[in-house]
């Protein structure tokens, strides 16, 4: 984040404005929706307000605004200045005032964002003034999002909220009242302009704090969700992945959890790391199974936030049985294996018409592991075999379907950090998988075997390569 986005109260002093022209007037019409005050010279001594109606908000001044009386200002715009806006840029450094000269961020302190206005919801979206033309578009997506009323949900939540508040004591319970408010029924009939309905039904909750889930004696009811939040991407979370991140109070997550993902969690939300990557002790299942029941008893929303999914090598049945055993409510939501990251991200069908009809997932994170499977049930050619956490077995692996009698030429794959930016694979025959593995710049890694592989689009590439580089041959 190069900059950070603050909302400034323009009706607290006056904003200077310089500049002339539809820049200008781009700038007026921003600042006068904003109910700014405003001092505009006009650089070529033109005033035309383009039909824009200033309610007595602008002051026409003249002269050299170089030498402009900066008292009470609280910031300084340019727009169409010319070389004016860069010595006016220096001046109103030098008393400490923001100052903007549009399309020069060498001499701004602070940039327009793109806005979407609602009332009294304003969303503002900037790229560091690199590219307003994407900040532009991601706004046009935000304006179709976001219904026409949410203004003014916002604004009917502000007027009741003097109200509610102090009849909730626990501010965790105070939370979650809005949100039931702005997700149920009571929202719905703002967003739907039917604002008085709306208003009895606020008046009608007998016991907030009942309708904000708290218990018979009065205290905030704890639940832990399992999230599964997918391979990597945080384009892949769904949306009541989201919802949980954002409503959590404290989010317990594994290591393999990318940052990206980490950023979707609420900002005043706990985040403890509870993961272990291998040759690394973790703190152990018991212990993550506790402080989950501890965090719920408590009275939090608590998330378990896994790489993957839950429910696949990722331990979610234990966390379960645990939370069961100790009363505690749970919620289970689902993520994109990556197994199946893996398969979407390179074009590896795990299953094929008539040459692959079944899949089996297993893990191997450990030599040992590999050698206690039984590789007799994996030699059927029509089987995809995709295995998780299998670079450091990858040999054990081999071994053990080669003397199952699966054969050596059998395609394979090495999948490494799928979905992420960094992703990489490593295409082959069962008999190189080892070299294979030794090509991969580090986990976490999946192996997928089975001739689909030879479907996939790093091995397209490979033999394409092979053709080009034969061609290139000298005769």
């Amino acid at each position: 984040m190069q900059y950070l986005p603050v909302f400034l109260d323009l009706k607290t002093g006056p904003v200077l404005l310089i500049g002339a022209g539809e820049l200008v007037r781009a700038k007026l019409r921003v600042l006068l929706s904003a109910g700014a005050r405003i001092r505009w010279f006009a650089t070529d001594g033109d005033f035309d307000l383009g039909g824009l109606d200033d309610h007595g908000q602008i002051e026409r001044r003249e002269g050299d605004p170089l030498s402009a009386d900066l008292s009470g200002v609280i910031a300084v715009l340019c727009a169409g200045a010319g070389d004016i806006g860069v010595a006016m840029s220096a001046r109103a450094r030098s008393v400490g005032l923001p100052v903007n000269v549009m399309d020069d961020l060498a001499h701004s302190s602070f940039i327009f964002p793109a806005i979407v206005d609602r009332g009294d919801v304003v969303v503002a979206i900037g790229t560091g003034g690199s590219s307003p033309v994407v900040a532009r578009r991601v706004r046009e997506r935000i304006e179709a999002l976001l219904p026409a009323r949410i203004g003014e949900l916002a604004g009917f939540i502000g007027d009741f909220r003097k109200i509610i508040n102090p009849l909730i004591a626990e501010m965790p319970l105070r939370r979650r009242f809005w949100e039931r408010v702005v997700d149920g029924p009571i929202g719905a009939l703002v967003l739907a302009g039917r604002k008085q309905e709306a208003e009895a039904a606020l008046h009608g909750i007998a016991d907030p704090t009942a309708f904000a889930g708290a218990d018979h004696a009065g205290r905030s009811e704890g639940h832990v969700t399992l999230v599964g939040a997918g391979p990597g991407d945080p384009d892949l979370l769904t949306i009541k992945a989201l919802r949980a991140l954002q409503d959590a109070d404290v989010v317990f997550y594994d290591e393999l959890v990318t940052p990206e993902i980490l950023d979707r969690i609420r900002r005043d939300a706990s985040r403890v790391p509870v993961g272990r990557r291998v040759g690394k002790p973790g703190i152990g299942q018991d212990a993550v199974n506790k402080l989950l029941i501890d965090a719920a008893r408590e009275g939090k929303r608590a998330v378990r936030l896994k790489g993957g999914d839950a429910f696949v090598f990722g331990r979610g049945g234990e966390e379960v049985d645990a939370l069961r055993k100790a009363g505690v409510s749970y919620t289970i939501v689902p993520g994109i294996t990556a197994g199946i990251g893996a398969a979407a991200q390179f074009e590896v069908p795990l299953t094929f018409r008539s040459k692959a009809l079944r899949i089996t997932f297993l893990t191997a994170h450990k030599e040992r592991d590999a050698e206690a499977v039984d590789w007799s049930v994996l030699t059927d050619t029509k089987m995809t075999v995709v295995v998780y956490m299998g670079m450091t077995a990858a040999p054990a692996v081999r071994s053990g379907l080669l003397a199952a009698g699966r054969s050596p030429q059998t395609p394979v794959g090495v999948f490494a950090r799928v979905t992420r930016p960094d992703a990489q694979a490593a295409v082959g025959t069962l008999d190189q998988l080892p070299d294979l593995v030794g090509q991969i710049d580090g986990g976490p890694a999946i192996l997928i075997i089975g001739d689909v592989v030879a479907h996939s689009a790093p091995w397209r590439q490979q033999n394409l390569s092979g053709v080009i580089a034969k061609l290139l041959e000298p005769v």
